[in-house]
């Protein structure tokens, strides 16, 4: 499977997608495996909301 936007993610770095990638960054959430889930796949899911409820919003993930 392809996954861009996750690849995008690293533990070391930051990640920013903004209020046009979070749709795509959604649909590859949708088609993670089951082995890979659990509370944080909710929690991405959450934040994805909370950019996609108003405009210039941005969804960060900060790294170590």
């Amino acid at each position: 499977m392809n996954f861009p936007m996750l690849w995008a993610l690293n533990p070391y770095g930051d990640a920013v997608f903004n209020e046009r990638q979070v749709p795509l960054l959604l649909a590859e959430l949708d088609r993670l495996p089951e082995a890979y889930g659990g509370t944080w796949l909710e929690q991405a899911r959450e934040l994805c909301q909370i950019v996609q409820a108003g405009t210039h919003r941005y969804l960060w993930f900060v790294g170590d």
